[in-house]
């Protein structure tokens, strides 16, 4: 993935298409404020903001720094549990739910202008993605409303040394294994979309959305990967030993 960087001077002439052109990130900051970047996108960026009433400074320097945030390595398997269940709930569920509703935006366009022309890339990915966001949404309801409290329950328990009784679904394995399954499903699906998509690489000549839309799938790709990761390696794992040792203790009072 290319880097680019912008001028000061130069964003105060360039037009909304040129700018996303440059680096098709900045497609996701037009797209949060209401500008049309793709048909629409050849005016100056500081007319369009003066016609929206938007301001042209604070949104220029979103894009002069938006190639130079940076990405911490995080050092997830010393935290607590319940940190590791904030982190996930706050950092990817927010990012699935936030991106399925700007890819889904994406991708209805691109299909009413590319069905035609380019039908297995643009209708197969619109379809396979739909059925990918809702079941992640699903999927994360599971998390969030039954197995994330019972770790966090887990967590605090251990901190102040008590016991727990066994829950409801027996052990917590048992969502476990149901869940692993599913981030199983949803990477096939997301791979395919990789495959269908050439490795996210849009056709030449497309416009700026079709390029915007590739490039989200792409990070959604990488985003649902570290998402994985850490919960099938680190959280659940952890999950699952600090039950057994707590059960352990209720068994022997």
């Amino acid at each position: 993935m290319r880097t680019v960087k912008f001028s000061d001077k130069e964003l105060n002439t360039m037009t909304v298409s040129e700018i996303v052109s440059r680096n098709v990130k900045t497609a996701e900051i037009f797209t949060s404020n209401g500008i049309d970047f793709c048909c629409g996108g050849n005016i100056s960026f500081k007319e369009v903001c003066k016609k929206k009433d938007l301001e042209f400074n604070q949104l220029k320097t979103r894009i002069l720094h938006i190639d130079t945030v940076i990405d911490e390595t995080h050092d997830y398997d010393s935290w607590g549990l319940d940190t590791l269940v904030d982190f996930t709930v706050n950092t990817h569920h927010k990012y699935v739910i936030d991106a399925n509703s700007l890819i889904n935006k994406y991708a209805d366009k691109v299909s009413k202008v590319y069905g035609k022309h380019y039908d297995v890339e643009v209708t197969e990915i619109n379809k396979l993605f739909k059925i990918l966001s809702l079941s992640l949404e699903a999927h994360m309801k599971k998390e969030e409303h039954i197995l994330f409290p019972y770790i966090k329950k887990l967590a605090r328990n251990a901190l102040e040394g008590k016991t727990i009784q066994p829950p409801a679904f027996g052990t917590i394995t048992n969502p476990i294994r149901m869940l692993e399954s599913e981030h199983n499903g949803v990477g096939d699906v997301i791979m395919r979309i990789e495959q269908l998509s050439y490795n996210f690489q849009p056709p030449k000549g497309v416009c700026n959305t079709f390029r915007a839309w590739y490039e989200k799938l792409a990070e959604y790709q990488s985003n649902l990967f570290q998402h994985t990761h850490l919960e099938n390696n680190i959280l659940f794992p952890k999950a699952i030993l600090l039950e057994e040792e707590i059960i352990m203790k209720y068994e022997r009072t």
